[in-house]
């Protein structure tokens, strides 16, 4: 006898969604993300508001993976500049996956262009956060305008991804001494 739980319908239309986005973009079609969670529009539908609620709670849903994944916890003992450090070092080591396609959240940004559109707005309150990090980093570490640094690591943050998620630069060697020049530049400790 299994004991094993088969995931709900909504938890495999929010895989699904997760993992078709990333690898197709959100372009694909409800019949696509149906087929491959294994169930009928119908139950999409009673699910989901839209396919574009669907694509924004897949979104929110991995939220918070895509945090632990790069930022370091809390109270680690590093100092600002390690702690930002750390951010492009974990980019750094995913982009070297197979299987990375860039930052997701970028990518519904560039993708739906549309700022209104359910997802976009789950994507801009990701960065949102990521962009407060640096900020707040630059802020301890005793930048000189924390906030010209948070903007410029983000610039960097998702410049380095895109260029790795389309296989147009590999990121060793490259993000870490760019994000140093900076931080080196804004007086960061």
């Amino acid at each position: 006898m299994s004991t094993e739980v088969k995931p709900s319908s909504r938890d495999r239309l929010l895989e699904a969604a997760a993992a078709l986005t990333y690898q197709e973009g959100v372009g694909i079609g409800v019949d696509a993300l149906c087929k491959a969670a294994g169930v009928s529009k119908r139950s999409l539908y009673q699910l989901f508001e839209s396919k574009d609620e669907l694509l924004a709670a897949s979104l929110r849903e991995r939220a918070d993976a895509f945090v632990a994944g790069l930022l370091p916890a809390a109270d680690d003992g590093r100092s600002p500049r390690e702690r930002i450090l750390y951010v492009f070092e974990q980019v750094e080591s995913q982009s070297a996956e197979p299987d990375f396609q860039g930052c997701r959240y970028l990518a519904v940004q560039v993708e739906l262009k549309d700022q209104d559109h359910p997802a976009s707005r789950v994507a801009h309150r990701v960065k949102a956060n990521l962009t407060d990090f640096f900020r707040a980093e630059a802020e301890q570490g005793g930048a000189g305008d924390p906030d010209l640094l948070a903007r410029q690591l983000s610039l960097v943050f998702d410049g380095a991804s895109a260029r790795a998620g389309i296989r147009a630069d590999r990121l060793a060697g490259l993000v870490a001494p760019t994000v140093i020049t900076l931080l080196d530049a804004a007086g960061v400790r």
